[in-house]
């Protein structure tokens, strides 16, 4: 059995010199038994993956770096890619590589340091949003069959934009893709995103709204996460699809949009519609019916064929008959109907004479009356309605139903009868 190195029974090692090999057994497996599950915090440098799918990094803060592995198996599990830079903690075991006689963190998980604080809040942040009814499945709209006008709300430059334009012209070539430039990572990131989707909705630029970005770390999807964007995706009138990251990134935005692709590419699939399979669905009803017909033509086909020359000949003069008969009715029809038409336009026609012949100046002049004017060109009324609008010796102008005369006041007077 193998004598602890550091341990409080052995403050001094045989005297007999020990292999290197043995004292790297002795330092490991000292380290394994201390530290077989312990959590670091740092900064990931030198990441790369091996030809075996191991992940190979250094763990480092301002005074100390230290070498970590992680394994394929576990690896694979990760939500993300591990990238320098990244502020980690990694829990796993302490061993020592013997060959290299350097210890190592053997990691068997990672997550984003401060993470469990991001996703607490994030948690938080959803039961408010869904207890006022913003996730609700009541408030889903669908997307449209096949839009002509499909809009896009990310990076002008990243990843993403570029499967979407590429799947939406293979699949849609037909579609109008109107991108609203968005900044998709950083503090003005969910301003950007939120306004973009209400300039959209509120124009109408759009049948269907796409709203994503490439995959990232937790950290750079949090703007997708916004209360800004969540309420504006969930007020949208158009229908929005979310596509943020990967399939196994989330954001809150998700649960607001009306449909949630795991993938920006995915995400011009569902907007897209297929005209490929619209072609095929349209031969395949169009060949449906030329069967149908030919099915039809074909057993009217054997009926005619059933029929004697004789019953033939009935059926056909019977047939000319209705025919007949139909187009009388529809003469009678429409000649009972153009009847009443023009006897309503006759009657109208003589009310509005009779309105015109009572109107007419003329007409009443016929019987006894006449109109005097002034002939002073500079008079404000030239029609003279009254006595009091003359003098004695003022020129007139009488017009008669039959001509004119021209005559000189000589005195007035005032009826107060009226």
């Amino acid at each position: 059995m193998l004598t602890p190195l550091f341990s409080e029974d052995a403050e001094l090692l045989p005297q007999t010199p020990l292999s290197v090999s043995r004292i790297t057994s002795l330092i490991k497996h000292d380290l394994e038994s201390r530290y077989p599950d312990v959590s670091v915090e740092g900064e990931l440098s030198n990441c790369k993956i091996a030809a075996s799918g191991h992940l190979y990094f250094s763990l480092k803060d301002e005074q100390a770096v230290m070498q970590g592995v992680m394994f394929r198996r576990d690896l694979l599990t990760l939500s993300f890619v591990p990238r320098d830079g990244m502020k980690v903690v990694a829990r796993g075991g302490i061993s020592l590589y013997a060959a290299r006689g350097q210890y190592q963190l053997i990691a068997r998980s990672l997550n984003h340091a401060g993470l469990g604080e991001i996703l607490a809040m994030l948690e938080a942040r959803k039961r408010k949003l869904a207890a006022e009814g913003l996730f609700d499945d009541s408030r889903k709209k669908p997307l449209p069959f096949f839009p002509t006008r499909i809009g896009v709300v990310t990076s002008p430059s990243g990843a993403a934009i570029r499967d979407i334009i590429k799947v939406l012209k293979r699949r849609n070539p037909k579609a109008h893709i109107i991108l609203l430039p968005a900044l998709v990572q950083g503090e003005e990131a969910a301003y950007s995103i939120a306004a973009r989707i209400d300039q959209a909705s509120r124009w109408n630029l759009a049948e269907v709204l796409i709203v994503g970005r490439g995959g990232g770390s937790i950290e750079d999807l949090l703007p997708f996460s916004d209360e800004r964007v969540v309420r504006a995706v969930a007020a949208s009138r158009i229908p929005v699809i979310s596509a943020v990251g990967h399939e196994t990134d989330w954001a809150l935005c998700d649960y607001a949009a009306d449909v949630r692709a795991p993938t920006p590419s995915a995400a011009a699939e569902l907007a897209s519609g297929d005209l490929g399979l619209i072609i095929r669905e349209i031969d395949q009803f169009s060949e449906m019916l030329a069967h149908s017909m030919r099915r039809v033509l074909a057993r009217a086909r054997e009926r005619l064929s059933m029929v004697s020359p004789r019953r033939m000949e009935a059926l056909l003069v019977r047939k000319h008959i209705e025919m007949a008969q139909a187009f009388d009715t529809a003469v009678e029809r429409m000649r009972t109907s153009m009847e009443s038409r023009m006897e309503q336009l006759r009657r109208r026609l003589e009310l509005a004479a009779r309105t015109l012949e009572i109107a007419n100046p003329h007409a009443v002049m016929k019987r006894g009356y006449s109109i005097v004017r002034k002939t002073d060109p500079s008079a404000r009324a030239r029609v003279v309605r009254s006595a009091s609008e003359v003098q004695p010796g003022e020129q007139v102008h009488i017009v008669f139903a039959s001509g004119e005369a021209g005559a000189i006041i000589e005195k007035t007077s005032q009826d107060n009868s009226s």
